[in-house]
């Protein structure tokens, strides 16, 4: 369980890349898509390094 839960923080981060990539070859890229797609990103990156950080100690 310890294995998954490290990586959380990277699928985060690869859902926020999906929801990028994914309008983005439709060709109907919003504000909406944009914001949602950067907010995933740097939400997975902080859980990923404060879970970490948890696992270390």
């Amino acid at each position: 369980m310890n294995a998954v839960l490290k990586y959380v923080g990277v699928f985060i981060q690869l859902a926020g890349v999906a929801v990028l990539a994914i309008p983005t070859i439709g060709g109907q890229v919003t504000n909406t898509h944009l914001a949602v797609g950067l907010s995933l990103i740097v939400v997975g990156y902080l859980v990923y390094i404060v879970l970490n950080k948890i696992q270390e100690s």
